[in-house]
């Protein structure tokens, strides 16, 4: 088990798949600690998924970092988060000078991890409540969407909302899931890389009309 940050990152970098320094970095620069509940916090840098409030949990350092490289940002990129939990994942990205756009289904993750990430610093996260499949309509497009709860489709808005060129990574299926990474082409969505994950399930806000 990582202890901290600095065991976190050295650990990580023996896969070859998380090939891009960058992001290592700045998951080292990230408290990850400030990320997990309390009672939690011995645990924070075990390559481990932990649970948070209302049945979410913060994804294992190994599929945080391969996200994020599959995502392929880079300082300024515009990138779309569904499923904001505790707001680790868009702290990463932030640490990369990415500007986020995070979208969550529990009002109470979503305001308490952009409470969070305000007071670490983070002002290049924003943060709200809603039908994470349906994106964030009024500032697409965007250079990369990542689903951070699995999904039994691709939802159409999301495709929508990238921009060609850009990536989708999204876990998909029930039961059986695989985290997927897509490129967008004229042609649609052209598939590059799968690797078998475990994720809560991405859920719909009510219509309460």
């Amino acid at each position: 088990m990582f202890m901290n940050a600095k065991e976190m990152v050295e650990g990580l970098s023996q896969n070859p798949e998380l090939h891009d320094a960058r992001v290592l970095e700045a998951m080292g620069r990230v408290r990850r600690e400030a990320f997990v509940p309390a009672q939690l916090r011995k645990m924070a840098y075990a390559d481990r998924a932990l649970p948070l409030e209302h049945d979410a949990t913060i994804s294992q350092p190994y599929v945080v970092a391969f996200m994020t490289t599959a995502a392929c940002v880079s300082r300024g990129s515009r990138v779309l988060e569904v499923g904001t939990g505790s707001g680790y994942q868009a702290a990463v990205l932030a640490e990369m000078g990415v500007e986020v756009f995070s979208v969550e289904y529990v009002e109470e993750l979503a305001r308490k991890a952009f409470s969070r990430l305000e007071e670490l610093g983070y002002g290049n996260v924003r943060v709200r409540h809603s039908d994470g499949r349906q994106g964030w309509v009024e500032e697409a497009p965007f250079d990369s969407i990542m689903v951070t709860a699995a999904s039994e489709d691709i939802p159409p808005p999301l495709v929508e909302q990238l921009r060609e060129g850009g990536r989708l990574v999204i876990p998909i299926g029930n039961d059986s899931q695989l985290l997927k990474v897509f490129v967008k082409t004229p042609r649609g969505l052209e598939p590059e890389a799968q690797v078998p994950v475990r994720f809560v399930p991405l859920r719909r806000v009510p219509d309460r009309g």
